[in-house]
């Protein structure tokens, strides 16, 4: 079965996406300072809050990459198995979050500087400037998908399209804008997931003909994939999740800790249903559209529902895509104008400098992040690749400030970061991925020990005490 657009769906998107403009320009009037910029004004309740870390966690790479293209390529079981990391990444920022928001510091450098100095700040501006450009890239991809099926348009032409709309979103009025569009877009997705599956399952032939016409091995509990090859998928959403700035800032721009801890365990359970609704609906695509680029699978579904439910999960997906990407972008802009010009060039940059800088640099790595997902075959293989060089080298050091902080040296947490930098980037690019593993299954735990072990090597109690004859 081969996916015909449907120009009517494109309806309901963009009255969708005219309402958060909409949002946006509402924003764009509350937003006067950097802080409203980057962290709401610290005036998020539990709702908005549950809403934002969902819709900015679960953006393209749900809906076109992550458990949708496991799902149709690998099985059902894997793409479940795969949501596991993100639920074990929220337990962990949910006993992080008094610790979190006690640290007072709007950007991970920032928090990376009080332990590490200016030379960790640096590293980790650098990476995560690497990082989210690359997965702001497949938010792009994501929309372009959405617009092809919606009216005809090529990929290429729908993805042009899509950075425009989020680059506009972004740079209107920042968190504030990102966070109550969020929200919305979350509960939308539900809704759409929930009522999607049944008439998705039905249009598969049922359960029977779904077994019918997928492999055999897409039943098996990792499908066709070897242990190797899943924990190489499992663990870079895993390390991402667990230092995230986007997540630190939203749980930072809680109004109260109840609130900010109620949204917490809302947004675990919106998680859970999401990532078990969405493989539910790509396996049955496999069934419907065997010939697909795996990133379409969820969407090529809306095609062959009722329009009224096609258009609410296309407009759900299409707004996750936004948001995410709008987050993403912003965060990586913050770093930007917020850790190096203020904190590095010129220290006594005024507010509204940060401001400005902070909009300008929207657009100017919005450009540079379209640019980039021209190179990437699929959306999957550039999302693991960003999420690797987040996950093993900024998770391992912040993880260590708040865990192991008396005993943390300077020394240790640079030597792992640089290590996990290095190994993340090159390990598969330049290494040709030695002894058949990725790059996740080595830089992240290299960096881990490196940290632990020449923290303790060059900390004060490593030095032998004086013992009498």
């Amino acid at each position: 079965m081969a996916v015909e657009s449907d120009v009517t769906l494109l309806y309901i998107v963009a009255g969708y996406l005219v309402v958060m403009l909409g949002v946006g320009v509402w924003a764009y009037g509350k937003t006067n300072t950097a802080e409203d910029f980057m962290v709401a004004g610290r005036s998020l309740g539990a709702v908005i809050i549950a809403g934002t870390l969902m819709a900015t966690w679960m953006g393209s790479g749900t809906v076109t990459g992550g458990a949708n293209s496991i799902a149709y390529d690998n099985g059902f079981w894997p793409a479940l198995l795969f949501g596991t990391a993100a639920l074990i990444g929220i337990g962990v920022l949910f006993l992080l979050a008094p610790r979190i928001r006690a640290f007072d510091k709007l950007t991970i450098p920032e928090m990376i500087e009080e332990e590490l100095g200016k030379e960790g700040k640096v590293i980790s501006l650098l990476v995560i400037a690497f990082a989210y450009v690359g997965i702001v890239s497949y938010q792009f991809i994501g929309l372009g998908f959405v617009l092809n099926v919606t009216t005809g348009i090529s990929v290429t032409q729908g993805t042009l399209i899509g950075t425009g709309i989020i680059i506009a979103l972004a740079a209107m009025g920042g968190l504030m804008s990102v966070a109550y569009t969020d929200a919305i877009s979350a509960f939308l997705m539900l809704i759409g997931l929930i009522v999607a599956v049944p008439f998705v399952i039905l249009n598969a032939g049922g359960m029977e003909g779904i077994a019918a016409n997928v492999p055999e091995t897409h039943f098996d509990a990792l499908g066709d994939l070897t242990f190797l090859q899943f924990f190489a998928l499992w663990a870079p959403p895993l390390l991402l999740i667990l230092a995230d700035q986007n997540m630190y800032q939203r749980i930072i721009a809680g109004e109260t800790d109840e609130g900010t801890n109620t949204g917490l365990i809302a947004w675990f359970v919106g998680v859970a249903a999401a990532m078990t609704l969405v493989p539910v609906i790509a396996f049955a695509s496999r069934a419907m559209f065997p010939e697909l680029d795996p990133g379409m699978a969820l969407i090529a579904t809306t095609t062959e529902i009722p329009v009224w439910i096609g258009g609410i999960l296309l407009a759900a997906a299409a707004a996750f895509i936004i948001t995410t990407g709008s987050s993403y972008l912003l965060s990586a802009c913050t770093n930007i104008s917020q850790d190096l010009y203020k904190g590095l060039i010129n220290p006594d940059a005024s507010d509204r400098q940060v401001f400005w800088l902070t909009r300008i640099c929207v657009i100017v790595l919005g450009v540079f992040a379209f640019v980039l997902g021209q190179y990437f075959p699929t959306i999957l293989e550039v999302q693991m690749y960003s999420y690797t060089a987040y996950g093993a080298a900024i998770t391992p050091p912040l993880l260590a400030i708040f865990l192991m902080r008396d005993r943390l040296t300077k020394v240790g947490g640079l030597t792992g970061m640089i290590a996990g930098a290095v190994l993340a980037i090159t390990w598969d690019t330049v290494l040709a991925s030695p002894y058949g593993l990725d790059a996740v299954i080595v830089a992240a735990p290299v960096a881990a020990v490196l940290i632990v072990v020449v923290s303790y090597l060059t900390s004060d109690s490593a030095t032998p005490t004086p013992t009498s004859a």
